[in-house]
């Protein structure tokens, strides 16, 4: 039988997610239960239903797919021919840097159609890359893309355990293996008002990741709230924090600095 991953979204032309423009799968599933998830439709590892009231025109034709867009099925099971199909119409525009972004959810937790995508795009001449909490680690998968980007969420980790699910000890052993692999990438912290948004927090982060000799990049991400309507449509606690302002960022930013002394 082949095998087949959930899909959430394949989303192409974003310049967000790692060198180059890229083409970005969203895989359904993640381990950790991050309060503040910006994509929590990728948390659970089942379809789910997502509902949407205020779109909601009564037709009473829900049995026949929903035309208002009040309710949106999302995770689809896909085989790795599937998603690589769409993938490669991009691949003309990808140029030198750009390529396929993993994301999700996380990725490494349906190790086997992504093994087979990555060695299917390498073929391919696509370059490959990953956006993973590395709360799993897979030496070969990890150890075959091009570039990777790794979340260090929470320095602390009694707060880790609290508010993302796990403790960071297993995290911070995977970066450790990580850097071992030679494959150049780069760190995202998301800033949590309330949560990691001092000084100390993101101090603590530079000095753990400034070791790495493969390390290219350390970015701080401002919360945003795009989250909770999802959260609200899945039927889940809705959790909203501050958005934390341009002058805190610019202050953290600046003992994020790889460039410069604490």
């Amino acid at each position: 039988m082949t095998a087949k991953a959930i899909i959430t979204a394949i989303e192409r032309s974003s310049f967000e997610d790692g060198p180059g423009l890229r083409t970005v799968v969203f895989f359904k599933g993640c381990p950790l239960t991050c309060i503040w998830c910006h994509n929590p439709e990728c948390i659970d590892f089942s379809p789910q239903t997502m509902f949407y009231p205020e779109k909601c025109i009564g037709c009473g034709r829900c049995n026949e797919g929903c035309y208002s867009g009040a309710r949106v099925i999302c995770g689809k099971r896909m085989t790795m021919d599937e998603i690589f199909s769409i993938i490669e119409l991009d691949k003309d525009y990808y140029g030198d840097e750009g390529g396929v972004t993993f994301s999700g959810g996380e990725p490494l937790a349906q190790a086997q159609v992504l093994s087979e995508l990555i060695e299917k795009c390498k073929s391919a001449g696509i370059k490959t890359c990953i956006e993973t909490s590395l709360c799993i680690f897979n030496k070969e998968i990890l150890g075959n893309l091009d570039y990777i980007i790794a979340d260090f969420k929470i320095f602390d980790d009694e707060k880790h355990k609290k508010y993302v699910g796990i403790s960071n000890r297993i995290i911070k052993e995977n970066f450790i293996k990580l850097d071992s692999l030679n494959i150049p990438f780069e760190v995202h912290t998301p800033v949590i008002p309330g949560i990691n948004d001092t000084p100390g927090e993101i101090k603590n982060i530079k000095s753990f990741i400034m070791q790495f000799k493969n390390l290219k990049k350390y970015k701080l991400l401002p919360y945003h709230a795009l989250g909770v309507p999802k959260q609200k449509a899945l039927g889940m606690k809705e959790m909203r924090f501050e958005i934390p302002s341009n002058e805190k960022m610019e202050a953290l930013l600046a003992y994020a600095d790889l460039s410069g002394q604490d």
